[in-house]
Order: C-alpha cells, then structure tokens, then sequence
C-alpha cells in the first residue's frame, strides 16, 4: 500500500489549489442608479454609487 513518506506543506499543499481558484469567473450586477452593469460590492465606475448613496465625484 502506497503511504506519503513527507507531510506535505501547506505552501504545496495550497498551491495545487489556487489553479482552480483562478478560474471562477466573478458575475457582474445592474448599478440599481444608472443601471449599468458592475462588479457586485463595488462602487459603480459610471455613477459613483455604492449602497444607495453617492461615494465617488464623477463629473
């Protein structure tokens, strides 16, 4: 029976697991003031709007 003869670290141990991490591709939301299409949790990049209330001057 095939047993490990080393602990793998969890440096090695996480670097096979980031590959899959990368490929999850983020959805984008509708800014509910411009309706623009946003990344979710963000401030909208158009209108400068995040939660309801205006954050960012966009002129």
């Amino acid at each position: 029976m095939a047993v490990p003869k080393r602990k793998t670290s969890k440096a090695r141990r996480d670097k096979r697991r980031t590959a899959k991490e990368r490929i999850k591709v983020t959805g984008f939301t509708e800014c509910p003031q411009c309706h623009e299409m946003k990344l979710p949790h963000r401030v909208c990049q158009e209108c400068g709007h995040y939660d309801g209330r205006n954050v960012l001057d966009n002129e």
